[in-house]
């Protein structure tokens, strides 16, 4: 998996290069749907031409999360549809009773950090899907200090 997602990086940054100076927006306002790894539920909504915010509901075997992203959207040259993106974003955390017994801490099973997004976004032409390809390291800091770079996944929504 590890592998998987340095070449992934790799291909991001390589694609960042070909990119086009500014972007041409989105082929759509708002996108619902789910995403994996972990689990989660996703809406998308773009505030400008190149840039959107993300929300996720996140479940996996140690809790529950909630994260928001703000993203930074580029067109691809060549490929309709297909665009690069990266941005910030915080998450806040629940820890279920599997974690806080492997891994007591002091703060009552809550977790907080910060988390960082990069990935390809593909608008299928004619039809209200967007598929994407992302890697979403994060830190957490408040609850248990530890680098999480296992998440991030293949998303599936419907666009409006």
């Amino acid at each position: 998996m590890q592998k998987l997602i340095i070449v992934f990086s790799f291909i991001c940054i390589a694609a960042t290069a070909s990119a086009q100076e500014t972007a041409t927006g989105s082929d759509y306002k708002t996108a619902i749907g789910l995403k994996y790894y972990p689990f989660s539920i996703t809406a998308k909504t773009f505030l400008k031409q190149n840039t959107a915010v993300e929300g996720l509901l996140s479940f996996w075997n140690y809790g529950t999360r909630v994260t928001g992203l703000y993203e930074f959207y580029s067109s691809i040259n060549g490929v309709d549809g297909l665009k690069w993106y990266a941005g910030p974003g915080v998450h806040i955390g629940f820890w279920n009773n599997t974690w806080t017994d492997k891994y007591p801490t002091r703060d009552g099973g809550v977790q907080f950090g910060v988390d960082g997004v990069i990935g390809l976004d593909y608008k299928i032409k004619n039809a209200p899907i967007d598929v994407s390809l992302d890697w979403q390291p994060s830190f957490t800091f408040v609850g248990y200090n530890y680098f999480e770079g296992g998440w991030g996944g293949i998303g599936v929504r419907y666009t409006f």
